[in-house]
């Protein structure tokens, strides 16, 4: 059976107006596979859709309170966009009350919450640690679920070797690997930790997008590596066109057979660390070809207004994607 992005709603969505009266399936019950494993991942002829991540509106500053996902739904509303990612370090909490309410205000203003994007990491020498990462990913799909929320943005951690995250960009990304252990430890590690969120992603029927971020997926390769080993339905790649930082066309290339999930990068008024120049029109031709359908998510990084700036870039995403 195919993994159509309506079945991923139509189950997750169902399942979460029952979790709205009662708590959320323990992690050990969730820990049982059951059902069909989707043989696929959905694509075909069709066109994209449009979203805008909740981030585009908070870039971490200390200064600045995080941007209510409320009034980031409402402005994606707006701007004509179909979905919003949301940013789990810009909610405001957790309890079911608030998972419902921003899924309510989603539905009324007809957006569609379609990705939670979390923080996280699994390059630890420590298996305890790599376990309580493992645990906050679990807890995560399960917010991802009450939500009806049908993916998980998930990252393969890095060394943290570079302990300022200002000097890991104007490294390009690049640090140290830490003190006597080897990077190949790193893959494995990271693999195996995947691997343990399978049967709860399977249960939730949620999806695990791993981006090309820092650390082991700084490239197509080490992101694929991972990817490959795991070799999972229920595991697919998030590309962002903003993190290769060298020969960005050929490695979006290599990613785009395994891609679920699209966060396109703009930087109107100069990026936070650094601003690429972005041909969509040859993104959208690379994506075509593989006959992606799923959703091409707006991260504005830029020092720009979002509330300007995110309209411009979607009508940016609209004329290249000609949707």
């Amino acid at each position: 059976m195919s993994l159509s992005r309506r079945a991923l709603l139509g189950a997750a969505g169902t399942a979460a107006a029952a979790a709205a009266m009662q708590v959320v399936p323990s992690s050990s019950a969730l820990a049982q596979r059951t059902g069909p494993t989707p043989a696929s991942l959905g694509k075909g002829p069709g066109r994209v859709k449009l979203g805008v991540s909740s981030y585009s509106y908070w870039h971490f500053k200390p200064q600045d309170k995080p941007f209510p996902i409320e009034k980031v739904i409402e402005h994606a509303a707006s701007v004509g966009v179909e979905g919003v990612d949301i940013l789990h370090r810009q909610m405001t909490g957790e309890d079911n009350a608030y998972l419902q309410r921003l899924k309510k205000h989603a539905f009324v203003n007809g957006i569609d919450l379609i990705a939670l994007s979390i923080h996280q990491g699994f390059v630890f020498p420590d298996a305890a640690e790599r376990q309580k990462n493992i645990d906050h990913t679990v807890h995560c799909m399960e917010l991802a679920y009450a939500m009806g929320i049908p993916c998980l943005r998930l990252n393969t951690g890095r060394w943290n070797t570079t302990k300022s995250f200002d000097d890991l960009m104007a490294n390009r990304g690049i640090e140290p690997v830490l003190p006597g252990v080897t990077e190949d430890q790193g893959f494995d590690w990271c693999i195996s930790s995947i691997e343990k969120l399978l049967p709860t992603a399977e249960k939730l029927g949620v999806v695990l997008a791993l981006e090309n971020h820092w650390g082991l997926a700084r490239t197509a390769e080490g992101l694929m590596r991972i990817v490959d080993a795991v070799n999972s339905p229920w595991l697919g790649v998030l590309a962002d066109t903003g993190n290769f930082l060298d020969d960005q066309y050929a490695q979006f290339e290599k990613i785009a057979p395994k891609t679920v999930f699209v966060q396109a990068k703009t930087y109107e008024g100069g990026g936070e660390w650094y601003s690429l120049d972005i041909d969509y029109a040859r993104i959208a031709k690379i994506l075509a070809a593989q006959q992606y359908r799923g959703y091409v998510s707006l991260e504005f990084e830029g020092k720009a207004p979002a509330e300007t700036a995110v309209p411009k870039a979607v009508a940016q995403l609209r004329a290249a994607f000609k949707v």
